[in-house]
C-alpha cells in the first residue's frame, strides 16, 4: 500500500491531456509511453517512496539559488533511483532497453477507428499493440489509468488489477512518468466517454532516469528551451508541430520547383573563396592540402557555374554560415533556397517567390490570409511592388536621385534624417559609407524596412551594393533586383544576373577595395576596438574567386537568380517570433 500510494502522489508529476486530438490535415506532437512487467520487491518499493519528495521539479529562477540547488539535487536522487530500478528489472531478467517492440497501431489512429464506440463498450474481440511515452497517470484502488503519447496523439492505458493480476504491482513500482512503453489489450470506451486501451500485458521499452518538467510550470527556461530541445519537444508538444511543419514548407518548395522543371543539384559547403555574398566567413583548415577553405556563405557562385555547364533550371536547398551575430532573425547557420534559371529576368523570380511563399502558406494553413504576432497579413497575389529610391522618397521627403555622387550632402541629409528618427540615434552608420547607393540602403534600412509589413517587392537597388545583380536596362546607376519584405524581415533576395564577366571583374574589385577600405578606417580610428559588431563586420579578407571569374568567360546565358529564406519563411508560417524557434537546435552562447 505504500508503494500505491507513493504512485498516486507522483501521479501527478506532469500532465497532458489524456484524450488525442488527431486532426487529419495536422499531427500533434506526442510523446511515448512503455512499461515491462517484473515481479514486486522491497527494495523498488522502498525506492519509489525514496522519489516521492523529488516529483516535482521547480523550474529554474537565476533570483533563488537555494531553489535551485534544491532542484538540482532532487533531480540526481531521482536518478540514483531510477538507475537502481534499472539494476533491478535486470536482476529480474528483463532488460529495461528494448530492441524491439511491434505496434498495430498509432494513438491517433485508434481514436479514428474506435470514435464511434458508445461509453462503457469494449471491443473484446479486437486485440491492438501501441507504444509511446508516458506522460500521466492516476490510481484508484485496483484501477490504473496512464496517459501514453505517441508521435500521433495520446491514448488512455486501462490497467485493471483482475486482468493484470501480479504485473499490476510490478506496474506501480517500476513505471515512471517519461518512460517509454509497449503495451497490448483490447479497446473500451469508459463510463466517462475516454477510449482506453483495456491492457492485458505491458513491457517498459526504456526507462528514463531523468524527471520530466512539472506540470504547473513545464520548461520554461527559455534558453533550456533551446539547449535541451528534446525536453522541449516532449513538455511542449506543440513545438514538434513547429518541426513537422517545417518539414512540409521544404517539401512544398521542392515540389513546386520540380513541377517546374527545375533540378536540384549540390554544391560544396567548404569553398576556397567565400562568395556569393558580403558576409564574414568561418574559417577551417585542411590538413592534407594544408591551406584554409571556408564554410559556404552562399551557393551563388557554384550554382551560376552549372548554368554555365549547361544545366538551365538549377536550384539548391543547403545550409549557408555566416560568423555574424545572433539575434531573434539571425542564426549563424541558417537554410536557404537558391534558384537560377537561364533565359529569365528578375520580373520571373517575382513571380516565382509569389508561387512558392502562397503555396506553402496554403499547404500549412489552407488559406492566404494568416496572423502573424497579433498583425493580419494577405499573401494575396499581386504583391506591391515599388523601388527602393521611392520608398525612401515616401518616408523621408527626400529624392536620393538628387544628390547624384554628392556623398557628402548625402551624409549630411542622412545624418539629420537618423539622429531624428531612429531611436537609437544611427547617424554615426552613415560616416563610413562609401558612396551615395551605400547612404541610401542605410536609410532604407533603419526607417523603412521596419515599416513593409504586407509583402512588398523592393526594386532596383544602387549598383554599388549589388555586385552581381546586371545593370538596370533604363535607369543608370541602378540593378535589376529586388528584396522581399513581409512583415519588416527580408525574406528573398533576387536578380537579373550578372553575365559580362570583364563587368564582374571590375564590380568584384571594387568591392574588396571598398571592404578593405572600411577595414582601414575602423581599425585607425581608435573608438572601435577588436571584438565590436562594427570592427568585426570588416576584420576578415575578402579575395577573389578568379574560377567563377573564367567560368564567366566561358559564356553564361541571360538569367535570372533568387535567394529566400527558409527559416524565415517558416517563422511568417507558424507565428513564430524568433528564429531560433524554426531551428531544432540553434548555436547558443557557451553555459557557464
Amino acid at each position: 500500500m505504500d508503494a500505491l500510494r507513493v504512485w498516486r502522489a507522483s501521479s501527478h508529476f506532469i500532465g497532458f491531456a489524456s484524450r488525442a486530438t488527431c486532426a487529419a490535415a495536422t499531427s500533434r506532437a506526442n510523446v511515448s509511453v512503455r512499461s515491462r512487467c517484473c515481479s514486486s520487491s522491497s527494495a523498488a518499493s522502498a525506492a519509489a517512496a525514496a522519489e516521492l519528495p523529488s516529483t516535482t521539479v521547480a523550474p529554474a529562477n537565476p533570483g533563488r539559488r537555494g531553489r535551485n540547488s534544491s532542484s538540482t539535487s532532487d533531480r540526481e536522487s531521482i536518478r540514483a533511483i531510477r538507475l537502481k530500478k534499472v539494476e533491478e528489472l535486470r536482476s529480474k531478467g528483463h532488460e529495461p532497453y528494448a530492441y524491439k517492440w511491434t505496434r498495430s497501431h498509432t494513438a491517433c489512429q485508434l481514436q479514428d477507428i474506435y470514435s464511434q464506440l458508445a461509453n462503457g463498450e469494449e471491443c473484446k474481440e479486437d486485440l491492438v499493440s501501441i507504444a509511446g511515452r508516458i506522460v500521466a497517470r492516476r490510481a484508484f484502488g485496483k484501477l490504473a489509468f496512464l496517459t501514453l503519447r505517441d508521435d500521433s496523439g495520446t491514448i488512455q492505458l486501462y490497467c485493471e488489477k483482475e486482468i493484470l493480476e501480479d504485473q499490476f504491482e510490478q506496474l506501480k513500482t517500476f513505471v515512471d512518468i517519461g518512460d517509454i512503453v509497449g503495451a497490448n489489450g483490447s479497446i473500451k470506451k469508459t463510463e466517462k466517454g475516454e477510449l482506453s486501451v483495456c491492457v492485458k500485458n505491458f513491457e517498459i521499452l526504456t526507462k528514463s532516469l531523468l524527471p520530466l518538467p512539472d506540470k504547473y510550470h513545464g520548461l520554461t527556461d527559455v534558453d533550456k528551451r533551446y539547449r535541451q530541445r528534446y525536453v522541449d519537444m516532449i513538455a511542449n508538444h506543440e513545438v514538434a508541430d513547429v518541426f513537422r511543419i517545417r518539414a512540409k514548407i521544404v517539401s512544398e518548395i521542392r515540389k513546386t520547383m520540380e513541377s517546374l522543371g527545375f533540378i536540384e543539384v549540390e554544391t560544396p559547403v567548404l569553398q576556397g573563396a567565400a562568395g556569393g555574398a558580403e558576409a564574414r566567413p568561418f574559417v577551417t583548415y585542411h590538413n592534407s592540402l594544408g591551406r584554409n577553405l571556408y564554410l559556404r556563405i552562399a551557393t551563388e557562385l557554384h550554382l551560376k557555374r552549372m548554368l554555365v555547364g549547361g544545366l538551365e533550371k538549377v536550384f539548391e536547398i543547403g545550409r549557408i554560415f555566416r560568423n555574424e551575430g545572433i539575434s531573434t532573425r539571425h542564426n549563424p547557420e541558417f537554410t536557404t533556397i537558391e534558384m537560377y534559371e537561364a533565359y529569365s529576368d528578375y520580373q520571373s523570380m517575382m513571380n516565382m517567390a509569389e508561387e512558392i511563399v502562397t503555396q506553402c502558406a496554403l499547404v500549412v494553413h489552407g488559406k492566404l490570409d494568416i496572423d502573424y504576432q497579433g498583425v493580419q497579413i494577405s499573401l494575396q497575389r499581386p504583391w506591391r511592388r515599388e523601388t527602393m529610391h521611392n520608398l525612401v522618397k515616401e518616408a523621408t521627403g527626400i529624392d536620393f536621385d538628387e544628390f547624384k555622387n554628392n556623398l557628402e550632402a548625402a551624409k549630411r541629409v542622412a545624418r539629420g534624417i537618423l539622429g531624428s528618427r531612429s531611436e537609437n540615434n544611427d547617424s554615426h552608420l552613415v560616416e563610413t559609407c562609401p558612396s551615395v547607393g551605400h547612404v541610401l540602403n542605410e536609410i532604407f534600412e533603419t526607417i523603412v524596412e521596419p515599416t513593409l509589413v504586407q509583402p512588398t517587392f523592393v526594386l532596383d537597388y544602387p549598383i554599388e551594393i549589388s555586385p552581381l545583380a546586371k545593370p538596370h536596362r533604363r535607369q543608370k546607376g541602378l540593378t535589376e533586383r529586388f528584396e522581399l519584405y513581409i512583415c519588416g524581415r527580408e525574406i528573398a533576395n533576387a536578380f537579373s544576373e550578372l553575365t559580362d564577366p570583364v563587368d564582374q571583374r571590375s564590380r568584384f574589385e571594387e568591392q574588396i577595395k571598398q571592404h578593405n577600405d572600411k577595414r582601414a578606417t575602423l581599425v585607425s580610428n581608435s573608438k572601435y576596438v577588436e571584438g565590436e559588431k562594427e570592427f568585426d563586420d570588416y576584420s576578415y579578407e575578402v579575395s577573389l574567386d578568379e574560377d567563377f571569374l573564367t567560368s564567366l568567360e566561358y559564356g553564361m546565358p541571360p538569367a535570372s537568380g533568387m535567394g529566400l529564406g527558409i527559416d524565415r519563411l517558416v517563422m511568417l508560417l507558424t507565428n513564430s517570433a524568433s528564429i531560433r524557434d524554426v531551428i531544432a537546435f540553434p548555436v547558443l552562447k557557451i553555459q557557464h
